[in-house]
């Protein structure tokens, strides 16, 4: 079959397992795996940019993931004057302090050669520096936690449209790229693994337990939207007029508008960033990303900066993966730190990626709405087909009730086999790089 012709079918495939579910289920249904296929799409080409075309193993994608989360909670909500009266000014001197303590640190090993006595020195200055750097941020953080808690607890955000926060979390996952890379990129990647599974865990861990920051545990909740909400699209009569004239109530008629519309803006974003990988990847950037990764020994022989071109692609590929987080956020409309789990942040996506076809742009995009499809799918068709297979039983039969019960756990079961399968079968990915 021409590559072109399978490419085609397999999306083709994809779309028709989507509309089946809207027929069956119920199009609120479609349109979810709709949005979150496109979010996960995303994700994936992020990680294909660095594993697929540089070959750097990062299973930190949760870090970056949330950081793009943050930036949604930074931009589009509003400051809370009594907070920033309380206690803003001295936080920010805290951070500031911190900030300049680590320059100075770095400063400091720069100029003494000595390695014994820069051993010390910094020591020194780097545990005085946490002491003071503390004493001031401490009471500021206290005095904006204890500012009505309930609800807020918190600084807030700057108040801009929720629509700059996607590449505001772009931007801070690419921050973030740049100093773990600094430090990491030199490791092999077994090592490079840890080091950025580690580095996420601590950017969630943050994310989980600085109140003033993101509320912690306690959620943000409200985030705005980049579309219309649902009471205000049923409380307008031409709305309502022409729901009806589609035979739809506008309840419904307002929850699916609001969830095309959000199609639309992530189907944007997603042919940018695929229009925008694709021509770096059949430019003699992309050639040469694929040359230092097929043969890192060679590249160097022919004066290419290894380290340097592995820095540059997985602030990209980092970057990507912050959009993706801040769009989520924006769909979900608050922000759950305690939501950031590893199997659906990291595993998944490695998945998709797999699946796909890594470094195949395309096939990371199809490996992402399918295995998402998968992914929502797999529980509530297994409970049906447990359903149907134990009906002759008793109601009340305990192999029955326990079958039944399991049946959350098929995802897992049934996500592993589809792995397997497709390791087995195809190895190289369903849409396999050229």
């Amino acid at each position: 079959m021409n590559d072109s012709i399978k490419t085609y079918s397999l999306f083709a495939a994809v779309l028709f397992l989507i509309v089946i579910t809207g027929i069956i289920q119920s199009w609120n249904s479609a349109l979810f795996i709709l949005n979150m296929g496109l979010i996960s799409a995303v994700m994936a080409l992020g990680v294909n940019l660095q594993w697929g075309i540089a070959g750097l193993l990062n299973v930190g994608i949760m870090g970056f993931v949330g950081l793009g989360g943050l930036a949604a909670v930074l931009v589009g909500m509003q400051p809370v004057p009594e907070a920033w009266d309380a206690g803003g000014l001295r936080i920010l001197l805290g951070l500031l302090f911190g900030v300049l303590t680590i320059v100075l640190s770095i400063l400091i090993y720069k100029k003494i050669k000595n390695s014994r006595l820069r051993f010390i020195s910094i020591s020194i200055f780097l545990i005085c520096g946490f002491f003071v750097y503390k004493k001031i941020l401490t009471p500021g953080v206290i005095a904006v936690e204890a500012v009505n808690p309930a609800a807020t607890g918190y600084l807030g955000g700057l108040g801009f449209p929720i629509l700059l926060a996607w590449p505001v979390g772009g931007l801070l996952a690419a921050g973030a790229a740049w100093i773990i890379g600094k430090t990491a990129l030199g490791l092999r990647s077994d090592y490079l693994a840890i080091a950025t599974l580690g580095i996420s865990e601590i950017i969630i861990a943050i994310l989980k337990n600085e109140d003033w920051m993101t509320r912690g545990v306690k959620n943000v909740a409200g985030i705005p939207r980049p579309v219309p909400y649902e009471i205000d699209l049923q409380a307008s009569e031409s709305f309502v007029t022409r729901a009806e004239s589609f035979g739809l109530d506008p309840t419904t008629a307002s929850t699916l508008f609001v969830k095309i519309a959000y199609a639309g803006l992530f189907g944007l974003v997603l042919f940018l960033l695929v229009w925008l990988s694709q021509r770096a990847l059949n430019s003699p950037w992309g050639r040469m990303m694929r040359a230092i990764r097929d043969n890192e020994t060679a590249a160097q022989a022919m004066g290419k900066n290894i380290k340097a071109r592995h820095l540059q692609i997985f602030i990209l590929g980092s970057a990507v993966c912050g959009i993706a987080g801040a769009m989520m956020t924006t769909l979900d409309a608050q922000l759950t730190p305690g939501a950031y789990q590893p199997l659906r942040f990291t595993f998944l996506i490695w998945v998709m990626v797999i699946v796909g076809g890594s470094g195949s742009n395309l096939g990371s995009i199809l490996g992402g709405f399918l295995v998402w499809f998968l992914w929502v799918q797999v529980e509530p068709i297994g409970y049906w087909l447990v359903d149907l297979i134990t009906r002759p039983l008793d109601p009340e039969n305990a192999l029955r009730l326990h079958l039944l019960d399991s049946v959350s756990q098929m995802r897992l079961l049934t996500m592993g086999f589809f792995l397997l399968l497709m390791l087995r079968f195809y190895p190289r990915g369903m849409i396999p790089e050229k």
